[in-house]
Parts: C-alpha cells; structure tokens; sequence
C-alpha cells in the first residue's frame, strides 16, 4: 500500500467556475505533480504544500487561445515564441496552437513542420500545439502524410484558405481535404471568404484610386465572407465532415451556421474580440497618418454596431463553439509591418496609402480573456449584474468558449481546458471585484512603468494600454478599453506562471512543452446524417 502523499499546491478561498456552474465559495483545488488531484472542502496541508489564498475571486482554467499566428516567414516583424508565449501568459493563456504553413511550392508538409517545431522548441513559456496550414494538398499529402500527422506528430487539425491567393484552394481541393480529414478524424479549419468577389472589388477601388486604408473593409464585404461560409458547409454536408469555420465576423455568415446547426450538421464556428469590440471606422486614417492600419485584418472590421451585437448573440445562444484571438501582429512602426503600405514622399512631399499591401492581422493573445471576462454574468456584483448593458454571457460559457471546447475540439479535452481531477493544474486566479483599483503609478507618484503591474490588490477597473502588454508588437486594437479584471495568478501545471501583484512572469524560457493531440472529442451535430437532396446510401458509391 503506498504512502499518502502531502498535496503540492491548495488553491483556497475562491469561486472555481467549471463550463457548467460557478462552485461555491470555500471549495478547494488541490494538486499534486502538476495535476488537479481533488476538488473539496478543508484540505489538509503539509509541510511542504504551497496554500495560495484567492481572496473570494474567481478561479478559472488556464486559457486555450486555439488560433495564434506566431513566428511565421510571411510576418517577419511578429511576435516571436519566447515575446507570444509571454504575452499569453500574461493574458491568463496557457495552451497556444500555432500554425506551421506548407508553401504552394512543397510538394510535402514535412519542411514547414521540420522548420516550425526547430522555432517553438525551448523557446516557449507555455504549452504548445500545432495545426497544418494546406496550400498544396497533392495525392501523397492526403494520402500518405496525414495519416503520419496524426499517428506520429499528434496533430489533428489542418487549416486551408479560400482567400488569398498564394494560400486559396478550390473547392475540389476542399472538397478532397474534407473527405480524407473525414477518415482520419482531423478537425478542418476553414478561412472562409470569397476571393474573386474580393479580388474584383479591390481592383475596381484602385483604378477610383480608393486604396486608403478605409477601403480595406470595403473591398472585402460581408457577402464575401457568407457565399464562402454557406458554400464550405454545403461541402461539409456533401462529404458529411466536421468543420471549423474561423474568425466570423459577418451576422448572415453566423445564420448560415445557426441554420447548419439545427439540421444537426456538424458545423462548429470560431470569432474573435475585435469582432466583438471593434468597428470599421478603426480603419480611417487622417492626411498626415497610416493609424488605421493598425487595424487592418480579414475578415475586416464590420461597419455596424447591430453586427457587433448579432455576434455576441451568437457567443449567448450556442452557435459559437470557441473564441479565440486569431494573434496575427505585425508592428506597425516598420517598413516591413504596417507601415508597408505607405509610399514614399511624391515631389509634393506627399505619402499615399494602400491596403493592398498592409500584412493583415491584429494582436490580441495577451487581451483575449479580460475581454470576454468583462461582458459575463457575475453574481457577486450588486443585483447580479442584471441591468448591465454590458453583460453578454455567463461565467460558465466564457469557461466554455476560451478554454474547454477548444481544448476538447482539438484533442486536449483530456488534460486541458477543464478544473477537474487528473487534468493539468492551469489555473488563473481573477482579482476580488470589490475595491478600488491602485496603480503602481499611482502609489509611487506620476512617473509610470512600462508593465503596468497592480498592487493594492488589484482590484476594479484596469484600462488596457500597449505598455502594460508583453508582445513586441508596438499598438493594441484594444488601448484605452476599460476592463474590470485581469489574471492576477497563472499557474501552468501546478508551477506559479504570472503574477502580476509580483514578478510578472515568474515562467521560465522553455517550461512550455509541445503537446501531441487526440482526435476532437467534440461535434455540434452529428455526423451520419442524409445530406440534402440525397438518397439513403447514395454516399456509399463514392466516399
């Protein structure tokens, strides 16, 4: 019989919220070798255990940011592993997946992996996993090198385009994809936009000379992104196979989802916190400045607020399966980032913008949770939080969309995303929402520190700006937003991460492991079913 061993780690005094329920206030976490291994009441210490007081906040678990973009070739003034990994620690964040991208050219997926895997190794201070990006999906990829992706690197998911045009894929090559990701049980990630809509409208705005920076939104409307959407779930139910439709942002688009979804197709959807926070005007540069494109991405920022609210609809009434930040940073004080759309002075010493040729993409690892945080139901907060015209979502469905579906949609449903026994001990401890906020600034006088680092508990509003962040990026979409939380501790298996009263990131370089992944354990839907139009057994003859 084996000796009873003291617990490494009790997280007290706090509310723990599950994808289900907010647990009473006085349960306890407690944690030994990294993993979760009680949940109860009263749990003794020992000599050696660390007892962390949560001071009645709320505990979560670790994030799982399911679509980052960091250190790739085509965005040279990115984040790297070791600035991205900080800067989702910092944000509560400790599983990021990745993306490594076949070139059109290679005829294999191996070179990207190879050279991908050499990038992330040792350099990064969270767990990690990775998704294949597919621009050249030949008969030896889909037959021979999928199957390996899965059964030797533990990758199941692969992601393709249909935009873009050294990255998109026709609807055969989609429709093929789909059919063996089928057999395999990869999870499909599609980027859903019509690119010959986008292709002639961008062409038709240059010869107006319309290439601002505002046009960028224009070129790329909202029947773009739902002709595609609508035509890759008619693929999706052709060849009755689970998909990810990523970073939506256009209201018709969702409905094509909502509408999949009732006839029990196995549709999952993805957005982001700029689609939920951000509008078009964002893209509006003066005479003298290039500051909108700062805010350049695609899809773009819609132009209404109703859009906005029709996501958040969305994120309350279940058609959204994950919120991820879709971090895709380039600097914008440089020839190589943003800034790469503004010409040289003319010979009136005038600088002309085009969007044709700005890198697309915001940051938004680090800002991705105190963002949905503070649009929850919190029953803590007088009356509940009810006539809060803020409030879009439960404490439990914010559980749910950052960390627990997509751990479970991307086979990591059995170690992460979730506080229960035998998971791994990531763990994000919120701040109290009871007394006001005090900055170190402000307790040290009027000089300011470039982290930003809360003392006096921390607690109340905290407005976001581009100092207090850890990327290497120089803007946020998100400076001057007000948030009322942040993480104040992150533990990433059982180990102090963040601590943000403290040391900051208390990480070190490489506690991050790779992880290979299962097979998804999550489907909206089902698979199986007749698709439309179809006789009973009709997919047999082909599939």
């Amino acid at each position: 019989m084996s000796e009873k061993r003291d617990l490494d780690l009790i997280v007290r005094n706090g509310r723990i919220v599950t994808a289900a329920e907010v647990l009473p206030l006085g349960v306890e976490l407690g944690v030994i070798d990294g993993k979760i291994s009680c949940i109860g009441t009263n749990l003794t210490s020992g000599p050696q255990t660390q007892v962390v007081d949560a001071e009645g906040a709320y505990i979560t678990p670790g994030g799982v940011d399911s679509h980052v973009h960091i250190q790739q070739d085509n965005s040279p003034t990115g984040d790297t592993w070791e600035s991205g990994s900080k800067s989702a620690i910092a944000g509560g964040n400790t599983t990021v997946i990745a993306f490594a991208s076949q070139k059109r050219h290679e005829e294999s997926i191996w070179p990207a992996l190879e050279s991908y895997h050499k990038k992330a190794a040792g350099n990064s201070f969270c767990d990690y996993g990775i998704h294949v990006i597919l621009t050249n999906p030949n008969e030896k990829v889909l037959e021979e090198e999928l199957p390996l992706l899965v059964e030797r690197e533990g990758i199941t998911s692969v992601k393709i385009y249909m935009t873009y045009e050294p990255m998109k894929l026709g609807d055969g090559d989609l429709f093929n994809i789909m059919m063996r990701a089928r057999g395999l049980g990869i999870t499909t990630m599609i980027h859903a936009e019509n690119n010959d809509i986008i292709e002639q409208i961008t062409k038709r705005l240059a010869k107006q000379k319309n290439t601002g920076t505002f046009f960028h939104s224009v070129a790329r409307p909202q029947i773009a992104e739902s002709e595609a959407t609508y035509r890759a779930i008619s693929l999706a139910e052709v060849t009755d196979t689970p998909i990810l439709i990523v970073h939506m942002s256009a209201p018709t688009a969702v409905k094509h989802v909502n509408d999949a979804q009732r006839r029990l197709l196995p549709i999952h959807a993805e957005t982001c916190p700029h689609y939920l926070y951000l509008l078009s005007d964002r893209l509006r540069s003066g005479p003298e400045d290039f500051e909108g494109a700062k805010n350049i991405c695609a899809p773009p920022l819609r132009h209404d607020a109703r859009d906005l609210e029709e996501i958040w609809l969305g994120l309350a009434n279940g058609t959204f399966t994950v919120v991820s930040s879709d971090h895709a940073p380039a600097t914008f004080d440089h020839e190589c980032g943003k800034l790469k759309g503004l010409s040289a002075p003319d010979e009136h010493g005038h600088r002309h913008g085009d969007f044709r040729v700005v890198p697309n993409g915001l940051p938004g690892m680090e800002t991705r949770l105190p963002l949905l945080f503070d649009r929850t139901f919190d029953p803590s907060r007088p009356g509940g939080g009810f006539g809060d015209d803020k409030i879009r979502i439960s404490l439990p469905r914010f559980v749910e969309l950052t960390s627990t579906n997509p751990a479970k949609l991307y086979g990591l449903g059995h170690r992460k995303g979730s506080l229960a026994p035998g998971f791994d001990a990531d763990i994000v401890i919120w701040y109290p929402e009871e007394t006001p906020l005090v900055s170190q600034s402000e307790a040290d006088g009027p000089q300011s520190i470039s982290s930003s680092r809360q003392t006096g508990g921390g607690r109340g509003k905290i407005t976001i700006t581009n100092s207090m962040l850890h990327h290497r990026i120089d803007y946020t979409p998100f400076e001057g937003v007000q948030v009322r939380n942040w993480p104040r501790k992150v533990f990433l298996r059982g180990q102090l991460a963040w601590d943000r009263d403290g040391a900051g990131v208390t990480a070190k370089l490489g506690d991050g492991e790779y992880l290979k992944r299962e097979k998804s354990t999550l489907l909206t839907g089902q698979m199986g079913r007749q698709p439309t139009g179809m006789l009973a057994g009709e997919l047999s003859y082909w599939s």
